[in-house]
């Protein structure tokens, strides 16, 4: 097995920035101890390929409904790899729980972007039973997939990210 990324926190300052605009009904206190809890994606066992992001917190996803959860997690990779994030298949599979992107791509270069990499998940429970998602704090919401890629022969790209999601198609100032 190659040894190819890193997964850390992002600073309690960039997370609370982000947690404020998503869950804006909590207070400081709570969001800090949210914070200290958050534990970092790892496999489940020795031949799992994905790395568990686990729930910050207790969560009800109601049917229909949809939350953009940010994890308090980033991760440093080498550039030829990018990270593929899925819904855990329990969580699709009794639900129908889905990543509103379908798949969230994280590349290389995410690690130094504005907001410090801080990947975000946005979940839809897309059920067709009336189901609500529970999701417990610690709880494994979705996994990553580090993938190899290759780039065509004649690329030639040398621009630098300047931000977080959607970004790649926006020029340098």
């Amino acid at each position: 097995m190659n040894r190819i990324a890193q997964f850390e926190k992002v600073s309690y300052e960039q997370f609370l920035e982000d947690w404020k605009k998503n869950f804006p009904n909590q207070n400081e206190e709570e969001i800090r101890t949210i914070y200290d809890q958050i534990k970092l994606p790892k496999r489940a066992t020795e031949g799992s390929a994905g790395y568990d992001f686990f729930a910050p917190c207790a969560m009800e996803i109601a049917p229909g409904k949809q939350v953009l959860i940010p994890t308090g997690i980033r991760v440093s990779m080498d550039p030829q790899y990018v990270l593929m994030l899925f819904p855990r298949s329990s969580l699709g599979f009794k639900y129908r729980l889905q990543m509103n992107n379908t798949v969230g791509i994280i590349d290389s270069d995410y690690y130094f972007a504005k907001n410090m990499g801080h990947i975000f998940c946005k979940l839809t429970n897309d059920t067709r039973e009336d189901k609500t998602v529970f999701l417990e704090a610690g709880e494994g919401m979705v996994q990553g997939i580090f993938v190899p890629f290759g780039i065509t022969m004649d690329d030639d790209v040398q621009t630098k990210r300047i931000g977080g999601l959607g970004s790649t198609t926006k020029k340098e100032d």
